[in-house]
């Protein structure tokens, strides 16, 4: 065949994660700033395409097409992305790595994600880029920072739960291709469709939200966003930090890890072994 096949991934995978797990920690915290800024660079693309194409509806959707980017450049040029380093359940499950190397990896890997996503929002929204269109980037950016600082929890933990999902699922048939357009074209669809959704993303969220705190802080960005009716009055660290990135991380670890990694190693690595003992008896 010129893919892995399903169960071939799960098989992979245990080797990809030890290798995750076992990365020094400083080596694990600078690919994960990488990683942090490719998909905030996803992030901004993505706006600046939603916001100079009409009608509205169009822009969305075209803005849709281009974040994926932001997870071809973390897969393809190699870094370490804490969404998708939830798939550690799997090797974990199978003993090949240890509760608290898995617990490093992604502890590590959140900060490390966190200081590339704050870099690039800074590098935005302090360089102008967002001035745009009149504007028009600025006020998207604060519009989309004060929407996800107003969704209650529940709401964000569900979307959350949703958005890493297909994340993971992006992920693992990436690793199902043999070779670069084989893994493109495998995670395109799922991002797309987790962006046009309005899931929610605790990476892109860390820059969605600082870019939005950001130019909140630049009078002529929020002069320009209220007087495009945005209230940035919810635009708070509190909001941000306890209103959105809290629930959105826990649903990404449930969408992940429970929805995704388990399913697949009880499928294809613990009902495999079962399946061997019992042709062996």
């Amino acid at each position: 065949m010129n893919f892995f096949s399903p169960a071939d991934v799960a098989q992979n995978y245990i080797q990809i994660g030890k290798s995750k797990v076992t990365t020094p920690a400083m080596k694990l915290i600078v690919l994960a700033i990488l990683a942090g800024l490719f998909i905030a660079i996803g992030g901004i693309a993505s706006t600046t395409v939603a916001v100079a194409v009409k009608p509205a509806s169009l822009g969305k959707f075209l803005g849709a097409i281009v974040f994926p980017g932001g997870l071809t450049m973390v897969l393809l040029a190699g870094s370490e992305l804490f969404t998708g380093n939830c798939l550690l359940i799997v090797p974990w499950l199978e003993k090949a790595v240890s509760l608290k190397g898995v617990i490093k990896n992604l502890v590590l890997v959140y900060i490390g994600n966190f200081v590339g996503s704050i870099l690039l929002a800074a590098g935005i929204v302090f360089s102008h880029q967002v001035a745009l269109f009149d504007n028009g980037v600025a006020v998207s950016v604060l519009s989309t920072a004060a929407a996800k600082c107003s969704i209650s929890f529940g709401d964000a933990l569900i979307k959350g739960i949703l958005c890493n999902f297909l994340v993971c699922i992006a992920v693992w048939i990436s690793f199902a291709a043999k070779d670069i357009v084989g893994k493109i074209a495998g995670l395109f669809f799922p991002i797309l469709m987790f962006v046009l959704c309005g899931f929610e993303h605790s990476v892109a969220n860390m820059y969605y939200l600082f870019a939005g705190l950001f130019a909140k802080a630049v009078p002529a960005f929020a002069d320009a966003a209220i007087a495009a009716g945005v209230d940035l009055s919810s635009i708070t660290a509190g909001k941000m930090f306890i209103g959105n990135l809290l629930p959105v991380t826990i649903g990404n670890i449930i969408g992940g890890a429970i929805c995704v990694g388990l399913p697949y190693w009880y499928i294809y690595l613990r009902r495999k072994k079962k399946m061997d003992i019992l042709t062996e008896d």
